[in-house]
């Protein structure tokens, strides 16, 4: 049989755990069934919302917005500070129980995981049936409710769990796309965020149909690569496997705690591309290249957030690794101000090994070495190619093990500020 993948998600986690924990100590009050936010200091009234309860979401209340805003929208709301150490234990105790279900789960947040149903289909009528019974015992023993998405990938099983909710489970086979994924707004697509759907929507793109049926060409010509990676996801295209051990433990990376508060996209892709060179030339060193890509944002409310993308081919190059550092910000970003900003590498593979290129890598080449680099006629001038790239790249790595780190420094960093605090 074909593989087969569930997606569990915690409905509403932060919420149902606070409010389970607050029954537990005799409260009267169940969060879940009132105008309830978690998020930021209940008695100073700032930081931004994590989780709301559904009849929140009556208000028009959304889930990152600050809490003075949820506040005007529902005078009478009710708010919890968050307690992260319950979160954990909480999700703790979820894992072990899918674990003993079936061992092999990815974890890829507090609340939610990947579980490679395949290996134990023959215990049930169906993947239906299994995933109702998971999802019912979860109720039953533990009190809060999951919704549980189920495909033959990983993207479309994360889509699916997204679907009508609590307490629900949902198919999204590949077969079902044009019927159950098509219709929807674009801005429902995952990896989808606001600034690409204010792109597509210039393209006349409005829902997840019209990406799928939309001109690559057109879509990397506006979006680049990311662009690409969101017409595969519109068409279920995902190959990636269930990951039982943490990528974590097999990638490069590097983090550093801001000096202050970053309130500013420019100011946040200059820490992304000094730490995008770090990154690089770790990769070079080691004499590797990676597979995926992924930003994390720790805002000053000290909530983090993180995104992950594949490289259609891995790279050490710190141009490519710093471009998609940047539409991952763009796609995770909710303008709360940054604490801290990492930008870390996995799925490494030796740099010596054959590299795949796509047509969009040869065209771009093609059309880098077929022009002159001059800018005489006020022309703009084509991007580099990806060879003169690896040549700036390894250039800057001379100068600097000879000279020293700051012996050469890119002018968009002259202004910047910042100070690494740690790598990985």
């Amino acid at each position: 049989m074909s593989r087969i993948i569930f997606h569990i998600d915690v409905n509403s986690a932060y919420l149902s755990w606070s409010a389970l924990s607050l029954l537990e100590q005799g409260s009267d009050t169940d969060l879940r069934e009132i105008p309830s936010i978690i998020g930021g200091d209940m008695e100073m009234r700032h930081g931004v919302v994590l989780a709301k309860s559904i009849p929140a979401k009556k208000y028009g209340i959304v889930t990152g917005e600050p809490i003075v805003n949820a506040m005007r929208k529902c005078p009478g709301l009710t708010i919890q500070s968050p307690d992260h150490s319950l979160y954990h234990e909480k999700s703790r105790m979820l894992m072990d129980f899918l674990s003993r279900i079936c061992p092999d789960i990815e974890q890829v947040s507090v609340d939610e995981c990947y579980m490679d149903y395949t290996p134990i289909s023959h215990r049930y009528p169906s993947p239906t049936d299994a995933a109702n019974l998971i999802k019912n015992q979860v109720r039953e023993q533990f009190g809060f409710t999951v919704n549980i998405g189920i495909s033959d990938c990983k993207l479309l099983a994360k889509m699916a769990s997204d679907f009508q909710k609590p307490d629900k489970v949902h198919t999204l086979f590949s077969y079902e796309i044009k019927d159950k994924l098509w219709p929807l707004p674009v801005s429902s697509l995952f990896m989808c965020g606001k600034s690409s759907v204010q792109t597509l929507r210039k393209l006349d793109i409005h829902t997840i149909g019209d990406l799928a049926n939309a001109d690559k060409q057109i879509l990397s010509a506006h979006l680049k690569s990311h662009g690409i990676t969101l017409w595969e996801y519109a068409n279920g295209i995902d190959a990636s496997a269930v990951i039982s051990t943490p990528q974590e433990a097999k990638g490069i990376g590097n983090s550093t705690t801001l000096s202050h508060d970053v309130t500013s996209r420019e100011e946040a892709f200059k820490t992304l591309l000094w730490l995008s060179e770090s990154v690089g030339k770790r990769l070079r060193e080691a004499g590797q290249k990676a597979g995926m890509v992924s930003v994390e944002i720790k805002y000053n409310n000290f909530r983090s957030v993180s995104h992950q993308t594949t490289l259609f081919s891995p790279s050490d190059s710190t141009q490519q690794i710093y471009e998609t550092s940047c539409h991952l910000f763009d796609e995770l970003w909710s303008e709360t101000p940054i604490r801290l900003l990492g930008v870390r590498t996995s799925k490494l593979t030796s740099a010596d090994q054959p590299l795949q290129m796509s047509l969009f890598d040869y065209t771009q080449d093609f059309a880098a070495s077929s022009k002159t680099d001059t800018n005489s006629d006020n022309k703009s001038t084509p991007a580099p190619s990806r060879q003169k790239l690896a040549a700036l790249d390894k250039a800057l790595d001379r100068i600097r093990q000879k000279h020293g780190e700051h012996a050469v420094v890119r002018g968009s960093l002259l202004s910047g500020e910042g100070t690494m605090h740690s790598s990985e």
